[in-house]
């Protein structure tokens, strides 16, 4: 609903999103427009988030409310508030790649020209111009950072983001609390025929099945977000996007490094072997010598006995 300020006689509109994915796109497109409001944490997966007392006041005074469909918990916290929003259920239910975030970005914003009436031709062109280049200046750091055919196992969630960098999943994985032990044995036996280099986990799902995993394999495990604002320099998908594959590129550049000194290490055990070999000739060369320089002083005091 709106809400009026008797104090600036101005008419306030807000907006409810379930998670900030949602909440970042209502900011690209109408900015300080409307005072949007966040319910689940970036840090957790919205299907199992808690919801707080609190939370019930973010949603009471909501004019609009989008949700994913995913949470479980979004008819309840309505129906606690007592509010009268437009509750938009299935919107944006996925972000994984540039043409899918594109599309949430449109969804939006018909929904909030349509039920706030508010001006989004200006924000809509400029995200979409915004998608457009993060998505060449990915694929131009996929290619650059050695990520085009790398084999690696991937949480699920993240599966789709990963095949579009260009990466070899031979293998992914699902919640880890619907994970059963045929599915995992299956993982392991994948990642260890194809030597994989990396286990990529989705950070809000959990990520101790995605190192034990990595343990077992020999791999690098490393975590990606998949909701903006998790870390301040995160303000939306775009940005966790290059966020997410800085951390891919510091992962096989830490695979690289470990290489580079295993190579080393080798070197070095080689060398020693060389010097111990080195040093085992010279010593029996020095008894040899003895022997030798023994045998000649006992023959030359024969001779000189003989002479006598």
């Amino acid at each position: 609903m709106y809400r009026y300020s008797r104090v600036f006689k101005l008419i306030i509109k807000f907006a409810t999103a379930s998670t900030t994915v949602l909440a970042s796109i209502i900011e690209d497109l109408v900015g300080d427009e409307v005072i949007i409001e966040y319910v689940s944490s970036p840090s957790l997966c919205p299907a199992h988030y808690d919801v707080k007392p609190s939370d019930v006041e973010k949603v009471r005074y909501a004019f609009l409310i989008f949700s994913h469909g995913i949470e479980p918990w979004i008819d309840k916290l309505v129906n606690a508030s007592g509010s009268k929003a437009q509750v938009f259920k299935e919107v944006c239910r996925s972000w994984s790649t540039p043409e899918d975030l594109k599309k949430c970005y449109v969804e939006v914003a018909d929904i909030l020209k349509k039920y706030l009436g508010l001006p989004v031709d200006d924000g809509l062109s400029k995200s979409l111009s915004t998608i457009d280049y993060v998505a060449t200046w990915l694929k131009n750091f996929s290619k650059e950072n050695g990520f085009v055919g790398t084999p690696v196992v991937v949480m699920r969630w993240q599966r789709s983001f990963i095949n579009y960098l260009g990466f070899n999943i031979v293998a992914s994985f699902g919640p880890p609390e619907t994970v059963s032990l045929k599915e995992y044995s299956e993982v392991i036996t994948n990642a260890t025929k194809t030597r994989i280099l990396l286990v990529i986990d989705n950070l809000p799902s959990g990520v101790d099945l995605g190192m034990k995993i990595a343990r077992e394999v020999g791999a690098i495990e490393v975590a990606l977000h998949n909701f903006p604002k998790a870390a301040p320099e995160i303000k939306n998908v775009t940005d966790m996007w290059v966020y997410n594959v800085k951390l891919l590129s510091n992962a096989l550049k830490a695979i690289n490094t470990t290489k580079t000194i295993e190579a080393l290490s080798t070197q070095v055990l080689e060398l020693r072997r060389g010097n111990d070999l080195l040093t085992m000739y010279l010593s029996i060369s020095a008894v040899v010598n003895v022997v030798l320089l023994v045998g000649l002083i006992v023959s030359i005091v024969k001779l000189r006995g003989v002479k006598k």
